[in-house]
C-alpha cells in the first residue's frame, strides 16, 4: 500500500482536503481494502453507507436508504420527501446530530447508486447542515467501478427520471455536477499478476476487444469441460435461477445424510441483508464457497474460497480446499448489523450493534450468479457469459478469476457480447483527462485550511436570531418590558463589523497563502490567526457577552416570550460555539484540532441547560418584591384555575414594585387593580408587600380600611348557609361568588358541604360529563397531593371539580 501512489494521492485528499472524490479502477485494485483502512485510521468523523444490504454489511456500514431514511422509488428533484405515504422521514436527535458532526460521507459501490438517490442525499444533508453548499458542506467519498454492475432501474421508474437526468448513473445527478468532485483511478492490480491475463481484461473493460486478444482469451473455451469433484471449479452465469437449480441438482445426486444448519438472528437485521441462507443445507462431497472472511487469527479462509465438504456434524463442517494440505474445521461466525450513534462521553460517532446474524460461513457453490461474485477472487472459475444482458456483466466473471489458467469459458466470447455503456465510456475519458496530481492537491489542501479558518470567524449566522428578536420586539413593543433595543442593536452593530474584519481577513490570508503555502505551516499566517483570535475573542467578551449576562426581559405573551427566548437560545448556541473555537484554537490553526472542536460544537450548546431568562428589567428597583410577587400571582391563577394576567397584569406588577402600596386604599390606586380585584386579592398581594418593606426598613402608611365599616364576621355554619340560600334562589356560582365577593371555588366548596344532606347534588356543581370520567380516571392514579393529580389530568377539568370527586370517594370508602 505505501509504494501505490494513487491509493497514497487519494489517501491524502481524504484526510487533508475538502474535496469530494470518486476513487475507482479496475476490479481487484485494492478498493476495499482501502475503504477498510480509511475506516481504521483516519481522523475525520466517517459514516459509511452501501446502496444494498449486503454490500453494507460486507463493508460494516449501513444501507443508505436507511440511513438517510429514503424512499425507494424515483426521487424527484421538486418533490417533498416527508409526504411519501407510509414513509418515515422524522430523523431522531441522535441522527441529526450525527450528520451533523460528520466529517466524512463514504459510499460504497458507487456504481449502483442511481443519480436521484444521490441527489436525494444531497438534499437531507442540506436540510441539517449548509443549505447554501453541495452535501450540506459533507466531504464524500464514492468508492466503485462504473465498468462493473450498474443501477438497477425498472422502466417505468425512467419513465419518470429521464425528465430529469440524462442517464440513471450517479454522475449524472446535480449534486456530483455541483460538488467539483475529483476522480482518482486506481492502477496496480493486485488480484492478477499475469500481464497477459491483464491485457484481455482491460480490453473488454474499455470495450476494446480485438480479434486478437479476443483469440488469446478464447484459448479458454473448453465446451465439454467437466472439472474433476476435487478440482475447485465454481461456474459463474448470468441469473439466479440457472444458479439456483445447479447447486440442487449438484447437492441431491450425492448420497448421504442432508444437515441442515439454521441461522440464529439476534436484534434487528433485515431479511434484504441476509449474508447467507436461513437453512443452509449441506452434504458430504457437498462442494462450497467460503462467504466470509476468517475472523480468527489463523485467517484460514477468506471470502470467495472454495473447498469440498469432508465431515458434519451438528456444529461445525470439515471443509478442504485444493491448494491447502490441511482441512478447515468451519463453525458459525457472526455477522452484525450496525447502527451509528453518539459516543455519550467521547462524542465520537461509533458503531452500535443493533442485531446480528450466526450462520455456517458455507454456501453451495457449483454455481454462483456473476452479480453475486462481485468483490470475490476465485482460483478457478467456469465462466458462462453467453447470455450476458447488462453492462459490465462480462467484466465482472472473468475478473474475478486470479489467472487465466483457472479460468474455462462455456461459450466464446466476442466483441458483440461485450456490453458497456456510452455514458460510462465518455464519463471515464473526461476523468481521464482530468486526473488530479500533486499540485491539485497541495491547491485544495491550502483551500480546505482557508476555509476551516473562515468557518472559525465567520457570523453571518448570528444576524437571522438578532433580527428575529428585534423584529419582535418592534411589532409587539406594547406588550414586551426590557431593554431589547439598548441591549441588541449594539450587539448586531458588532456582528456587522465582525463580517466587515473576517471579510478583510479572510482576503488577506488568501493572498498571503500564495507565497507562504499551507496556513499550518506558516509562521506568518498563523502570527496573523493568533492576533485574529486574540481581537474576536476580547470583542465577543465586552461587546456580546457582557451586555448579556445583564439582559432580561418580560412580556404577558407567552407567544412573543417564547419567540423571543428561542431566539435567545439560538443566539447563544452560536455563541457558545465560537467562544469554544476561540479558546480551543489559541495557540494556532491546526486542522485536526478544528475538527476536534468543530464535532465537540454539535453538542456544546445540547448539552448546557438552559438558563432562565431573567424577568426583571430596568426600571424596577425591587427584584425580590418583584419574583415574589410573580411567584404568587402563578399560585392564585393555578389554584383558581384562571391564566395569570387574570389576577394582575404584568404593567400592574411592575408598578406595584414601584409604589409599594401597602393599604387597600393605596392598591385601589394601582392602574388595573379595580375593587374587585383588592377584594380577591388584596389580602395576599399586601401582605408580601408589607413583608418586603419590613425587612427592607422601608416606612409603610397606616391600613385603614377604604371600604365600608367592616361587618361582624360570620359564623363558619352561617357563610355556607347564605351561599345556599342564594343557590336555592336560582342563582349560579359564578353569580353568587359575585354577589359575596368570594372566588368560586370557595362558593363551591360551601355548596359541596351540603351533598351528603341531599340538598345539593354533585353535578349542579360540575357538569356530569366529567363527573362520569373522573370518577374512573382519579382510582387509577397515583399522586401525592391535588396539585401533584391536577398535573398529571388534561387541563379541562379544574381544582374545584376534582376536590368534589375527590371528597365524594373518600366518603365512599
Amino acid at each position: 500500500m505505501a509504494e501505490n501512489k494513487e491509493l497514497e494521492l487519494a489517501w491524502a485528499f481524504v484526510n487533508h482536503t475538502n474535496r469530494s472524490i470518486f476513487l475507482t479502477g479496475k476490479a481487484g485494485t485494492g478498493k476495499t481494502t482501502f475503504l477498510h483502512r480509511l475506516k481504521m485510521h483516519s481522523l475525520k468523523r466517517l459514516v459509511m453507507v452501501a446502496p444494498t444490504g449486503v454490500a453494507a454489511i460486507n463493508a460494516k456500514g449501513v444501507t443508505i436508504h436507511s440511513f438517510f431514511q429514503m424512499p425507494f422509488g424515483p426521487i424527484l428533484p421538486e418533490a417533498d420527501l416527508n409526504v411519501n405515504k407510509g414513509f418515515n422521514r422524522r430523523f431522531s436527535k441522535t441522527k441529526i446530530n450525527i450528520i451533523k458532526s460528520m466529517d466524512l460521507l463514504v459510499i460504497d459501490e458507487i456504481s449502483m447508486v442511481r443519480a436521484d438517490l444521490l441527489d436525494g442525499i444531497d438534499r437531507t444533508l442540506r436540510r441539517f447542515r449548509n443549505r447554501n453548499k453541495v452535501f450540506g458542506g459533507v466531504q464524500v467519498l464514492m468508492i466503485g467501478d462504473l465498468q462493473q454492475l450498474s443501477p438497477v432501474i425498472k422502466e417505468q421508474e425512467w419513465d419518470l427520471l429521464k425528465q430529469v437526468y440524462t442517464n440513471g448513473f450517479f454522475f449524472s445527478s446535480n449534486a456530483f455536477r455541483d460538488c467539483n468532485a475529483i476522480t482518482i483511478e486506481l492502477q496496480h492490480i493486485y488480484r492478477q499478476e499475469n500481464p497477459k491475463f491483464i491485457d484481455i481484461l482491460n480490453s473488454i473493460r474499455t470495450n476494446s476487444l480485438t480479434e486478437e486478444v479476443a483469440t488469446e482469451l478464447n484459448k479458454r473455451y473448453i465446451p465439454d469441460f467437466k472439472p474433476e469433484s476435487d478440482a475447485g471449479y465454481i461456474s459463474l452465469t448470468t441469473h439466479n435461477n440457472k444458479a439456483e437449480t445447479v447447486n440442487r441438482e449438484e447437492l441431491a445426486s450425492l448420497k448421504g445424510k442432508t444437515f441442515t444448519y439454521t441461522a440464529k438472528i439476534d436484534g434487528k437485521f433485515p431479511e434484504y441483508a441476509y449474508p447467507n441462507a436461513v437453512d443452509l443445507k449441506l452434504k458430504v462431497g457437498a462442494q462450497v464457497m467460503f462467504v466470509k472472511n476468517d475472523s480468527s487469527p489463523e485467517k484460514r479462509y477468506f471470502n470467495g474460497k472454495i473447498g469440498k465438504v469432508k465431515h458434519l456434524d451438528a456444529n461445525e463442517v470439515v471443509v478442504h480446499c485444493p491448494d491447502d494440505d490441511f482441512n478447515i474445521i468451519v463453525t458459525p461466525e457472526v455477522w452484525e448489523n450496525i447502527n451509528y450513534s453518539v459516543d455519550t462521553e467521547t462524542k465520537a460517532i461509533t458503531e452500535e450493534k443493533i442485531g446480528s446474524y450466526t450462520q455456517i460461513p458455507l454456501r453451495l457453490a457449483w454455481s454462483i450468479t456473476i452479480h453475486k461474485s462481485q468483490g470475490l477472487t476465485f482460483e478457478k472459475a467456469i465462466i458462462d457469459a453467453g447470455s450476458a444482458f447488462a453492462h459490465g456483466q462480462t467484466y465482472v466473471a472473468l475478473s474475478r478469476c486470479k489467472t487465466l489458467e483457472g479460468l474455462v469459458l462455456k461459450s466464446k466470447i466476442h466483441a458483440n457480447q461485450i456490453i458497456s455503456d456510452d455514458n460510462v465510456s465518455r464519463f471515464n475519458a473526461e476523468a481521464e483527462e482530468n486526473a488530479p496530481d500533486e499540485q491539485v492537491l497541495k491547491d485544495s489542501q491550502q483551500e480546505f485550511q482557508l476555509d476551516l479558518i473562515a468557518e472559525i470567524f465567520e457570523f453571518y449566522g448570528f444576524l437571522h436570531s438578532l433580527n428575529r428578536i428585534l423584529d419582535v420586539y418592534y411589532k409587539n413593543r406594547t406588550v414586551i418590558e426590557g431593554p431589547i433595543e439598548a441591549t441588541f442593536l449594539p450587539i448586531k452593530d458588532c456582528i456587522t463589523n465582525f463580517l466587515k474584519v473576517a471579510n478583510g481577513f479572510n482576503a488577506q490570508l488568501k493572498q498571503l497563502s500564495v507565497n507562504e503555502g499551507l496556513a499550518e505551516d506558516s509562521a506568518v499566517i498563523q502570527e496573523r490567526f493568533r492576533k485574529a483570535i486574540v481581537y474576536f475573542n476580547t470583542e465577543t467578551e465586552t461587546k456580546i457577552l457582557e451586555p448579556l449576562k445583564t439582559f432580561a426581559f418580560t412580556t404577558d405573551n407567552q407567544a412573543v416570550g417564547a419567540d423571543i427566548t428561542k431566539q435567545l437560545d439560538d443566539f447563544e448556541d452560536l455563541l457558545t460555539i465560537k467562544v469554544l473555537y476561540f479558546k480551543g484554537m489559541v495557540s494556532g490553526f491546526n486542522t485536526t484540532r478544528f475538527l476536534e472542536l468543530r464535532a465537540k460544537s454539535v453538542f456544546s450548546g445540547k448539552e448546557k441547560p438552559k438558563k432562565q431568562r431573567k424577568t426583571v428589567i430596568n426600571g424596577t428597583s425591587n427584584v425580590e418584591l418583584f419574583e415574589t410577587l410573580r411567584l404568587l400571582r402563578n399560585d392564585i391563577a393555578e389554584e383558581q384555575d384562571l391564566i395569570h394576567y387574570q389576577i394582575f397584569s404584568q404593567k400592574t406588577l411592575y408598578e406595584m414594585c414601584e409604589t409599594l402600596p401597602t393599604t387597600k386604599q393605596e392598591l385601589l390606586e394601582v392602574n388595573g387593580m379595580g375593587k374587585r380585584r383588592v377584594g380577591k386579592y388584596g389580602d395576599a398581594i399586601l401582605k408580601v408587600i408589607r413583608d418586603y418593606c419590613k425587612a427592607h426598613d422601608i416606612e409603610t402608611s397606616p391600613d385603614i380600611e377604604f371600604f365600608e365599616a367592616p361587618k361582624p364576621k360570620p359564623k363558619k355554619g352561617d357563610t355556607k348557609k347564605e351561599s345556599l340560600a342564594l343557590f336555592e334562589s336560582g342563582k349560579t356560582v359564578e353569580e353568587i361568588a359575585d354577589i359575596r365577593e368570594l372566588n368560586t371555588n370557595t362558593i363551591i366548596g360551601h355548596l359541596a358541604s351540603f351533598i351528603s344532606s341531599g340538598k345539593v347534588k354533585i353535578t349542579d356543581l360540575m357538569s356530569a360529563k366529567h363527573y362520569k370520567e373522573l370518577k374512573v380516571i382519579i382510582p387509577e392514579k397515583t399522586f401525592e397531593n391535588l396539585s401533584d393529580l391536577k398535573h398529571q389530568l388534561d387541563d379541562k377539568y379544574s381544582y374545584g371539580e376534582l376536590r368534589l370527586v375527590l371528597n365524594e370517594l373518600s366518603n365512599s370508602q
